[in-house]
Parts: C-alpha cells; sequence; structure tokens
C-alpha cells in the first residue's frame, strides 16, 4: 500500500506544470428561507491539459440533508427519492448528487488549457440549495468532491473556507459586491490513475538516414489483452463498428497497430543549413471515437531557446526551470488545424519548426537533435530507447564499436602468440 501510494503521489506532481490543477470555487450569493443560491465555479489552471469532451461531470456528498431547488447551467444526472414533497417538487433528493454540464452552456463541459485560452478554462453553474442552514454558522460545505473529465484521474480535496469571501466588480467597474461564503476544493491529475496505459508514443525519423524508429511493440497495449478494442483500417463492417448502437463515445477504439496507441507523434528533423536546422512535427489520429479539440504537444529540446519560427502552430515557452528554455507548448492555429478529427493516416495536424544553429551545442551526433520528452494533451508520451535513434551515417553505435574491439582482439591474439 506504501509503495502504490508513493507512485500515484509521483505521478500526480508534474515538475513541468507544479502549480496546475483543477480548483472548485463554491460562493454562496444569496440566503433563502431554507438554504442559499451560489455560483459553483470550476477553473483549469492546468498549463497544457484539457478537460475536454464529453466534458467535466463533478460530485459531491451533502454534509447534512440538503436538497437541490434549482440549477441554471448544469443539471444532476438522477433527481432521487422527491416523494416526500407534495408541491414544489425539486431538482434532485440524492444525498451524493452528480452533476453534468448542460449542452450548449458552459461551453459544453469542455475546459481549455489555461495557456491556450483562459477564456474557455473556467465554467460556471447556479444552484440553489435547500435544508442547508441559511447563516454563514449554520451552512456547512459539501463533502467527498470527484471530479470525472471525461474519465478518471483527478483526486479532489477537502472544502476548506477562504477568507475573504470572493469580490465580484460590476460591469462598469464602480460597484463591488461579495459571497457571504467562499469554499475553495483543488482537484490534482494523475496519469497513472487515469490510465495505466500510454495513451500517445513519439516516432523519430531524419534527414541523414533511411530508419523510421517507431516505439516498441505493445508500447500502449497489446491486442490480446482487450479483444475487440481496435479494428482494422480497411474493414468492411468499419461504419458499422465506430458508430453501432451502444458505443460509448469514452471507450477508445483505435486501429489495429502493433503499438495499439491512440495518437502517433513523429517528429522528423528535415533540413540543415548553414545557421539554422528544420524539423517537421506531424500528429495522428488512431482513435475512432475521438476528436482532440484544440490539441496541444508540449516538447523538451534543449535549442527551444534558438526557435526563430514556428510554422501553422502557436508557440509559447513554459521555461518550468526558470531562466532555462527548453520546453515549448505548441497548439494548433484556431479554425486552422486546432480540432484533430479524422482518424488514420489522413487525420493529422502538421507544424514546422525552425531553429537557430548555436556553434557551441549544436550536433546532429548521439541522437541530440530528438526531443528529450513529448506530452499530448498533458499525457507523456512513449519513447523510442535511445540505442534506436537514427545515427549519423559515420557515427553509427555499432560502427563506433568495430575498432575498439578490434583492436582487443588483435591484442588478445598477440599475447596468445607470445
Amino acid at each position: 500500500m506504501t509503495i502504490f501510494s508513493l507512485i500515484v503521489s509521483a505521478e500526480a506532481y508534474d515538475p513541468l506544470d507544479p502549480t496546475g490543477n483543477i480548483t472548485i470555487k463554491w460562493d454562496v450569493m444569496q440566503w433563502t428561507s431554507d438554504g442559499y443560491v451560489a455560483v459553483v465555479s470550476i477553473y483549469n489552471y492546468h498549463k497544457y491539459r484539457h478537460i475536454q469532451a464529453p466534458g467535466w461531470n463533478l460530485g459531491w456528498v451533502w454534509a447534512k440533508k440538503e436538497i437541490i431547488w434549482t440549477m441554471v447551467g448544469g443539471q444532476t444526472t438522477e433527481q432521487g427519492d422527491c416523494s416526500q414533497f407534495k408541491g414544489n417538487i425539486p431538482h434532485c433528493c440524492k444525498r451524493d448528487p452528480y452533476n453534468m454540464q448542460v449542452a450548449n452552456c458552459c461551453k459544453g463541459g469542455v475546459l481549455n488549457s489555461w495557456v491556450q485560452d483562459p477564456v474557455s478554462a473556467v465554467a460556471s453553474f447556479q444552484i440553489s440549495v435547500g435544508r442547508s442552514g441559511s447563516t454563514n454558522y449554520t451552512v456547512k460545505a459539501p463533502l467527498n468532491f470527484t471530479l470525472k473529465g471525461p474519465g478518471p484521474g483527478y483526486s479532489c480535496g477537502a472544502a476548506h473556507v477562504v477568507k475573504p469571501p470572493t469580490k465580484f466588480i460590476s460591469q462598469d467597474g464602480r460597484r463591488t459586491t461579495q459571497a457571504h461564503v467562499t469554499w475553495n476544493v483543488t482537484c490534482t491529475y494523475s496519469q497513472f490513475v487515469a490510465q495505466r496505459a500510454p495513451t500517445c508514443y513519439v516516432s523519430l525519423s531524419s534527414f541523414y538516414n533511411e530508419t523510421i524508429v517507431n516505439c516498441p511493440k505493445c508500447s500502449c497495449d497489446c491486442q490480446n489483452t482487450r479483444p475487440g478494442s481496435c479494428v482494422e483500417g480497411n474493414s468492411p463492417f468499419l461504419v458499422s463498428v465506430v458508430n453501432g448502437p451502444g458505443k460509448s463515445s469514452m471507450a477508445p477504439l483505435v486501429q489495429c497497430t502493433p503499438h495499439m496507441c491512440p495518437i502517433r507523434v513523429h517528429w522528423h528533423v528535415k533540413l540543415t543549413y548553414r545557421e539554422y536546422w528544420r524539423v517537421k512535427i506531424t500528429v495522428t489520429n488512431w482513435n475512432y471515437r475521438m476528436n482532440y479539440s484544440q490539441c496541444n504537444l508540449v516538447v523538451q529540446h534543449p535549442n527551444f531557446d534558438k526557435v526563430t519560427t514556428i510554422f501553422s502552430f502557436n508557440y509559447k515557452p513554459l521555461n518550468p526551470y526558470g531562466v532555462i528554455n527548453d520546453t515549448g507548448m505548441l497548439w494548433g492555429i484556431k479554425y486552422y488545424n486546432d480540432l484533430l478529427m479524422v482518424t488514420g493516416p489522413d487525420g493529422n495536424v502538421q507544424s514546422e519548426l525552425l531553429f537557430r544553429k548555436d556553434p557551441s551545442t549544436f550536433t546532429f551526433e548521439k541522437g541530440w537533435a530528438f526531443p528529450r520528452r513529448i506530452y499530448f494533451n498533458g499525457d507523456s508520451c512513449v519513447m523510442p530507447p535511445p540505442d534506436a535513434y537514427p545515427w549519423l551515417p559515420n557515427s553509427s553505435p555499432v560502427s563506433s564499436l568495430v575498432l575498439p574491439i578490434a583492436i582487443w582482439m588483435a591484442m588478445l591474439f598477440l599475447r596468445l602468440r607470445m
């Protein structure tokens, strides 16, 4: 048990995004005869991790015997047993309501990453609560918050009182109002908890080597571990399998491949000039049940401090280690290539990066031109083993060992002769 908790804790901490989390803010705005009216807001402070379609689901347990009279901008998944109410029927009578977003409200439940679009990284809904107490001293914060977005992976802490409560400024900026009570809940993400298997892999190639380096077999999963989880791209039954009745939009259905990864990120060292060198990045979607809205990449490479031009992508340095600029975030230009929709070889987005050469560090030797780590939509991708990287023709790992081995064998032969 102790080892497991240590693994989860390590995964929940992201060294590239140490402050990234989801914050739920519960602002009591008005007291009523038997409770209160509150505005509940969800803030996605992750720099590069979305809550993507079909969107977030938020749950909690009431501290007392509260019910929900009405909701605006959201709804509970179940009403529960409200038979004791003869007149005005509540929206929900369950002790543990699970709340979901309403279509076309709160941005459809999708929360973009904070760096890409801070305006779309926030969603709110209004809730009218009864049987709760109607003063600061009698009202109690909900318990056991859970957040799914759109799958597991988030662990939420306890709600705590924020002092002073949230202040709101009117649109004309002339008046400030204040919530009666504010509770904050912080939810952290762990890729290890979300899924045991990776969700993307990185392949490599270069202009100076004909080898295309793919990830090992079963990098994300194996076909024989989950029968029916993949489909051949040329199957005549592909449409019925993908869009058939009862097919969950959250369950991945990937094209059958040796690696079984839903996403492929290909890094190709394309050209070299006198003072510059160029890289082409291609992201391919192999998941038939997923359209990736505003997908992004986070790439670690020591030459990002010399990047000069990014074609067809937006770029922002993350600088997770202060003054060291070796990490860049890339995402598509809106309405152009920000949505990775089609599945298969034709379903991809592409970009090219132009770097200036630094004579003190630049080299094509020993895999320096390839990334150290790549994240897709916040999830760490599987990298090929370092000894499989495309090497320069005159500096391959095999040829570099031939001479020392030949000298050692010659010396051994001479010693035996003596």
